[in-house]
């Protein structure tokens, strides 16, 4: 087995790459949001109760789809919604 060995430059310019790799696939993978949201997350994004999401959708406010008995939100509908009811 053949054994390189790595100068103290060398080392520190690959820590270098390495924390700019990090950064750029972090600052990817939190620019992506996920097209479907489950109530929870709802609820976490817009800062309101179970009972609150319960009416929006009652209300026919929100539009949701429901698989399986899981209810689920498009994450695009939701921004249209806040966007439609926006107070200038």
């Amino acid at each position: 087995m053949k054994l390189n060995l790595m100068t103290s430059e060398e080392l520190l310019h690959f820590k270098f790459e390495l924390i700019k790799e990090i950064k750029l696939m972090l600052q990817t993978r939190s620019r992506h949001k996920p097209q479907w949201l489950r109530s929870q997350d709802v609820q976490e994004l817009l800062s309101i109760s179970a009972g609150t999401l319960h009416n929006l959708r009652e209300k026919r406010i929100l539009p949701y789809s429901k698989l399986e008995g899981v209810i689920f939100y498009d994450y695009d509908d939701i921004i249209e919604v806040l966007k439609r009811n926006k107070v200038t």
